[in-house]
């Protein structure tokens, strides 16, 4: 065996050495108590800012150890109507209606659609399941409550969910799909340049529902991930409809998001069998700004000086376009 090629084989062991490393740490880390995540104490942020590098680090490593068996979440896992209204609106933002035409109005503000491919709806819970066994130590969200099964998904959360596969995914869904069918839909342009997720999951023994309450966004995508023979009772979501006073209760179906408004209030029932499982991603302004009038208590946030406006002239283009601002670092929770 030549020397480079010995040094070849040294180097690249070294490697595996320092990921399998990486990994090790990262999983022996003693993570915080849900008692003291919900009581906020310091220590928690302290955990999860003090080891935010080598958990990212670990993610990337993770991914690299299950290259050969770990799905590269991208676009084609959503509905294909959905994809290609949606790429074709990117080429040519005239086209915008045939996106709006695939989402059916519940309330003022509050629309549903099929969003994930349910023929590769599998494939992501697989990888979901695989992020859920990976060892690797996960902030679960703590808004109204801590619930249990579930992860952040946004850079600026403490703990999130760092592999780089999932984090493109991740950046492609906010800036191609939810950003302009928000601006489309509820007229958010102006406050969604930051964003924000996590997934949640309920269950009849624990994280069984949660009571009412507005969002701190501009919009809510809430996508639900249950597979089509995964039946649950229960868990239907009130929206209360401010113009009518009337509530108007619906139930998640596999693959399909409702998107809404962050002032509408909404409730979802306690489950009464089954799991439910949803994706959770907001979009607000900088700053946590959102418009007047969406004071929320699900998380927090700073109000803007505008309400929102559905008569302000945007522009297909405007709505069609990616901001060139930053990303900053404050999170609702």
């Amino acid at each position: 065996m030549s020397f480079i090629v010995k040094a070849f084989a040294f180097n690249k062991n070294i490697k595996k050495m320092k990921k399998n490393n990486t990994l090790a740490q990262a999983r022996a880390l003693t993570q915080p108590s849900r008692e003291a995540s919900l009581k906020r104490e310091a220590s928690v942020s302290h955990f999860w800012n003090s080891n935010r590098k080598l958990l990212e680090d670990a993610w990337a490593a993770w991914e690299i150890e299950h290259k050969d068996n770990l799905l590269i979440p991208d676009e084609t896992l959503l509905d294909p109507r959905l994809r290609q209204a949606i790429n074709d609106a990117w080429e040519n933002p005239e086209k915008e209606n045939a996106v709006a035409d695939l989402w059916e109005e519940i309330i003022p503000g509050v629309y549903t659609a099929q969003f994930f491919d349910l023929k590769r709806l599998a494939e992501f819970r697989d990888y979901l399941e695989a992020v859920a066994n990976s060892q690797i130590p996960k902030r679960a969200p703590y808004g109204i409550q801590l619930n249990r099964y579930g992860v952040m998904l946004d850079p600026r959360s403490e703990g999130h969910l760092a592999a780089p596969n999932f984090q493109a995914f991740y950046d492609d869904m906010m800036n191609r799909y939810m950003r302009p069918i928000a601006r489309l839909l509820l007229g958010t342009y102006g406050y969604d340049n930051q964003t924000f997720g996590f997934s949640i999951q309920y269950n009849p023994d624990k994280d069984k529902d949660l009571h009412a309450h507005t969002d701190a966004s501009a919009a809510t995508l809430n996508i639900n991930m249950n597979l089509p023979d995964e039946e649950f009772t229960g868990s239907q979501v009130d929206f209360h409809d401010k113009t009518t006073g009337k509530t108007v209760q619906t139930i998640f179906e596999p693959g399909k998001a409702i998107i809404h408004r962050g002032n509408v209030p909404h409730a979802t029932h306690p489950i009464i069998s089954g799991q439910r499982s949803n994706l959770v991603v907001w979009l607000y302004g900088d700053r946590m700004q959102i418009p007047r009038g969406s004071t929320s208590s699900y998380g927090s946030s700073e109000n803007s000086i505008t309400e929102f406006d559905d008569t302000k002239i945007i522009t297909a283009r405007q709505r069609w376009s990616i901001p060139d601002g930053p990303k900053d670092t404050f999170a609702p929770f």
